[in-house]
């Protein structure tokens, strides 16, 4: 998948939370997220010169958080393993275990997610 059609399919899918996402899908959708943070984070910078809090940076971030659960999950489900299992994340050795998933290959052919 590309760049650009990854940024449309995720916010076309941004309530989808069943079928696969694969591994390109999932690490251009959040080099995007990271690229636009960066951008939103400079115009603060600039416009907020002496502000604590950057409040485009926030409404930004805000935007994109369900299209990026729905991503995560859909990749998890690629990888076949649950949405359920992005709550790793709230542990301090589930990061690496989700980081190894997120790297790993998609399954191929049908899991038990569907194509």
């Amino acid at each position: 998948m590309t760049f650009t059609g990854t940024i449309k399919s995720g916010f076309d899918n941004y309530v989808t939370f069943k079928g696969r996402a694969s591994r390109s899908e999932y690490w251009y959708w959040y080099l995007f997220v990271l690229l636009l943070s960066t951008c939103t984070q400079l115009f603060d910078v600039a416009a907020f010169p002496y502000s604590v809090w950057s409040p485009t940076n926030t409404i930004t971030l805000l935007v994109v958080l369900l299209p990026g659960w729905a991503v995560l999950v859909r990749r998890l489900d690629d990888v076949n393993r649950s949405g359920w299992w992005m709550l790793l994340v709230l542990t301090v050795i589930g990061i690496f275990v989700l980081l190894y998933w997120m790297i790993k290959n998609s399954d191929q052919g049908e899991n038990s997610y569907g194509e």
